[in-house]
């Protein structure tokens, strides 16, 4: 068929690509609903999955088995990303995402009821308490949202908002043209956080993803202010070794004026500028190894601090708010209480990296000048074999001397021998007269012999 022929024709990636696009869909909700949301932190369960032998999102796929099991259904596949399910009373949908999964409940209700009762009624009562309590300690975000119908908008926070939310603070605005969102994002009495959406006039599709903004706003909002107790708790060390990289430029400095004025002969001097100068280089490259280690440790939260931060405000941008009168927007709130944690983390990250870069030019001018010590200490070995050379080489000169004194002497004992041996023979020599007049050509002799051998050594 014409069909398998093209999808021979296929990328092998193009189908799971284009899927990606539609990978999470949102709920499909409609007015009178409770939803719940919980998001899970991966960080929270790393040591809990390495243990077990296995990564963190088989441990989340594991954990929403765990919850399928209760009910008979068959959980996700081992690569799934997104599950949903409807199991009767409530309806889940799962996510999970770099850092953490989400499970959002959701139950229909049959009529409306007031804003204090409908927060009672909550998809996760038909939660097993066995199964939540698998996740103690890991629960990042927990919020409740009621969504229900109304006539119209809203002009003031009214007497029944004041109630629902224990905050003095609220946050509303009207979004998308057609539906409000109320929240003080607090964590209330019992634990969640509360949300608000009034349906005035929104479409069926429309509902379920600003449910899904919303949350996501929510969520995005704590994974960004996790970053905001590394940098609290990167201050105190940041500002113990700036003050000792400040005491060790000042002892640098001090040490130029102190070597300035000494006697760079003395080999005392020297050295003791060489252990001043190699105790410097080990504490600049101590405080190096640990403004490293610092940056290691919080490189990565910061990042992804700061990319939570921009999904809140590309999501709360995507509401196109309307302010209710005396009430702050969502996107004024956080400008007010997220925007200054945000600066703060992106402050001690430019913090790290200038003190980084200062630390690393003093290590550099440090290095240089341990260079310039050692120059001078290898010039002072250098100087010290010269004056060896030297005399060695006045040394070698005397023996030389000696050398052709001593072989001057037995050259003429020898020519004596011959002269005597021809005396003896009948030659008419007088052996004293030949030795005496023979004992200047042979130290003339010896001497250019032992001449000519340097120069050939030379050579």
């Amino acid at each position: 068929m014409m069909q398998i022929a093209y999808s021979s024709l296929n990328h092998p990636l193009r189908v799971p690509l284009a899927a990606e696009a539609h990978s999470r869909p949102f709920l499909q909700l409609e007015a009178p609903e409770t939803v719940t949301h919980l998001a899970v932190y991966s960080q929270a369960i790393a040591v809990e999955a390495a243990s077990a032998g296995a990564d963190q999102p088989a441990w989340q796929q594991a954990t929403l088995r765990a919850l399928c099991g209760f009910f008979g259904v068959a959980g996700p596949a081992a690569d799934a990303k997104y599950f949903y399910h409807d199991f009767g009373r409530f309806r889940l949908k799962w996510e999970c995402h770099t850092e953490f999964a989400t499970y959002t409940f959701a139950q229909r209700h049959e009529a409306s009821a007031p804003l204090v009762d409908a927060f009672q009624r909550l998809p996760l009562m038909h939660v097993p308490q066995q199964w939540l309590r698998t996740l103690e300690g890991k629960v990042i975000v927990a919020a409740h949202v009621v969504l229900e119908k109304a006539a119209q908008a809203s002009d003031t926070a009214n007497a029944e908002m004041r109630e629902v939310f224990e905050g003095l603070s609220l946050a509303a605005s009207v979004v998308l043209q057609g539906a409000e969102v109320w929240s003080d994002f607090l964590i209330q009495s019992d634990g969640f956080s509360r949300f608000v959406v009034r349906d005035f006039n929104l479409r069926q599709q429309q509902v379920g993803r600003l449910v899904q903004r919303v949350l996501e706003i929510e969520t995005y909002r704590m994974m960004a202010l996790l970053g905001l107790p590394h940098a609290q708790a990167s201050a105190p060390h940041l500002n113990g070794i700036e003050a000792e990289l400040a005491l060790l430029t000042a002892t640098m400095v001090d040490s130029d004026h102190a070597f300035a004025g000494a006697v760079m002969n003395a080999d005392g001097v020297a050295e003791q500028e060489a252990d001043d100068e190699q105790a410097l280089l080990r504490n600049i490259t101590g405080l190096a190894a640990r403004i490293e280690k610092l940056s290691v440790d919080n490189s990565y939260r910061f990042s992804a601090s700061q990319a939570y931060f921009r999904l809140v405000k590309a999501r709360i941008d995507e509401l196109r708010e309307a302010r209710i009168d005396g009430i702050p927007t969502l996107g004024e709130f956080m400008d007010r209480r997220l925007a200054p944690a945000m600066s703060t983390c992106e402050a001690t990250a430019r913090r790290q990296e200038a003190l980084a870069e200062r630390i690393a030019h003093s290590n550099d001018l440090l290095r240089t000048r341990v260079g310039i010590v050692q120059e001078r200490q290898n010039r002072r070995i250098l100087q010290s074999m010269n004056a060896r050379a030297a005399q060695q080489l006045r040394l070698q000169q005397a023996v030389e001397g000696l050398s052709v004194v001593a072989i001057s002497y037995y050259m003429v004992g020898l020519c004596s021998y011959v002269s005597k041996a021809a005396k003896s023979a009948g030659l008419p020599i007088n052996t004293d007269i030949a030795t005496g007049a023979i004992v200047p050509v042979v130290v003339v002799f010896v001497w250019m012999g032992l001449r000519r051998l340097h120069r050939q050594m030379k050579h």
